[in-house]
């Protein structure tokens, strides 16, 4: 699917491609089917963690978090608009389902220090380094919005080092004509100059709980140090590259998120070999603080299968 009007046909349209498996689910409220409405869920009580600050090349460093434990693990890459401070809905139920939880701030973000921005690594590299400083032989990977290409990027680079890549909500950093033209055709100006909850979190969230919206404002604003930049990919991500990963790969979406309506979901699955989609019924672009209890159990279900 190079080609532009191909790539708009397949997002019209959306089939399971060569090796995906068609289980486009959809979750709203406790129930998957969605026939529960919308309600709120309760921030659970975190477990206890050990914090790090994790040195990276450049005069940088991480700031990290680790439940511990002697289960598999699990990494949790941040959307832009957040920090480590992101998973207060997974970190206790991925722990206390067997799972070692480790979450992180990228370069900039809360409780990180960015570092000279000429010699900083890539996403991947500083990731990699993460993974070697906690002794990760392979875990999985977990990835929001901004950090779904960093995920991408570290699996095309190290693909030995992932048991499964989770991506929920991303554009994925692909960079072919094609996508970036119908990507930003959907998010024409003056898109960026609108409230940052009001491009991140679907409707239902924001019209049902103001005070789940004023939480996630508050990490929001926090996350984005005066030192903060995007750092540059290992790898350029393409339609043809992302055909050479051959993880299990879970793509996650809300029904509601602005920047990758389930369209584009199944557009990108198409291009994965071991793939499968979901959709979380009443949720933006931000479905695992919407919709936790649904994202997570899509999230578990998943992982314990991989």
């Amino acid at each position: 699917m190079s080609g532009g009007a191909t790539a708009v046909a397949a997002f019209a349209v959306g089939g399971a491609g060569a090796g995906q498996a068609a289980a486009d689910s959809r979750g709203g409220g406790k129930a998957m089917g969605g026939a529960v409405p919308w309600e709120r869920v309760p921030v659970p009580e975190q477990v206890p963690v050990t914090e790090h600050q994790v040195p990276v090349v450049g005069g940088g460093s991480l700031w990290c978090w680790d439940t511990g434990g002697s289960g598999a693990a699990v990494v949790l890459l941040h959307p832009f608009s957040g920090s480590g401070e992101s998973w207060p809905y997974q970190q206790p139920v991925l722990a206390r389902a067997g799972f070692r939880t480790i979450g992180y701030s990228r370069r900039g973000a809360y409780r990180s220090v960015a570092g000279n921005r000429a010699d900083a690594d890539t996403g991947a590299g500083d990731l990699h380094v993460l993974a070697d400083y906690f002794g990760l032989d392979r875990f999985h990977l977990a990835a929001l919005a901004a950090g779904g290409e960093i995920a991408v990027d570290y699996a095309l680079s190290h693909p030995d080092r992932l048991r499964s890549l989770t991506v929920s909500g991303s554009i994925m950093g692909i960079s072919d004509a094609d996508y970036t033209r119908l990507s930003g055709s959907l998010r024409p100006a003056p898109f960026d100059e609108m409230p940052e909850e009001f491009k991140e979190l679907g409707p239902s969230y924001r019209g049902g709980n103001p005070n789940g919206v004023a939480a996630w404002t508050e990490i929001h604003h926090r996350a984005r140090m005066d030192d903060a930049f995007r750092q540059a990919l290992a790898n350029r991500i393409t339609w043809a590259s992302l055909e050479t990963i051959a993880l299990p790969v879970q793509l996650i979406t809300g029904d509601a998120d602005l920047y990758t309506p389930p369209s584009v979901k199944r557009l990108i699955a198409q291009h994965l070999q071991d793939v499968e989609t979901h959709v979380i019924g009443e949720a933006g672009h931000n479905p695992h603080w919407e919709q936790p209890d649904t994202w997570n159990r899509v999230l578990m279900s998943f992982l314990r299968r991989h």
